[in-house]
């Protein structure tokens, strides 16, 4: 699967330079993606199935679907994995080409800047993606769907749709909303730790 060569890439290149950096990079590589592959495509592997509005016509419920999931939630969380893993996929494979060890990145500013600016660049991308998921599909996915039709030229222009495995899917929109909040967190705390140890380097 695709994401798991992402998080293969991830762990080849230079690990993190510290400590909360690699327990995210596992957090990261082994949660989250396990959630989104495995778990993802049992809650909304077949959603589009069993989409079904009255009448039940195979155009109407595809033109409802299509009209409720803009885009499908596993689409967007890969996106955001992808985007989000971005900017320090980039800085370690320069740090890999140009054998930069961890404590070289600590030890010198100029790399202690460009790693903190790439960790302030996927907070910010994941703040987007917090804010698009929002916007996309709220924080409740209710059991009816009331479908605007009326560009299909029906007599009835309003249809009410099921959705299933609606409870499900809630809980795993809840889930992917922690996710999100804890890596922001775990951004957050890693400038922090790099602050700490460049204010208060540890003696050998």
């Amino acid at each position: 699967m695709s994401l798991n060569y992402i998080k293969n890439f991830y762990e080849g290149c230079v690990k993190p330079p510290t400590v909360i950096g690699q327990f995210h990079t596992l957090f990261f590589g082994s949660v989250r993606m396990f959630f989104l592959g495995v778990l993802g495509f049992a809650v909304y592997g077949n959603e589009a199935l069993h989409f079904s509005c009255d009448p039940d016509k195979r155009e109407i419920n595809l033109f409802c679907y299509n009209q409720f999931r803009p885009i499908t939630p596993q689409v967007f969380w890969a996106l955001q994995l992808v985007i989000v893993l971005l900017p320090g996929a980039i800085f370690h494979l320069y740090a890999a080409c140009k054998s930069i060890n961890q404590e070289c990145i600590l030890q010198k500013p100029v790399y202690t800047v460009i790693y903190i600016l790439s960790l302030l660049l996927r907070i910010s991308l994941e703040v987007i993606a917090f804010w698009l998921q929002i916007h996309l599909f709220g924080f409740q996915v209710k059991p009816i769907y009331v479908c605007d039709a009326e560009s299909l030229g029906k007599k009835i222009n309003v249809l009410k749709c099921m959705v299933p495995e609606h409870f499900e899917k809630t809980i795993f929109l809840i889930a992917m909303y922690t996710f999100t909040i804890i890596t922001m967190v775990l951004y957050v705390a890693e400038i922090f730790e790099i602050i700490f140890r460049s204010c208060f380097p540890f003696k050998q």
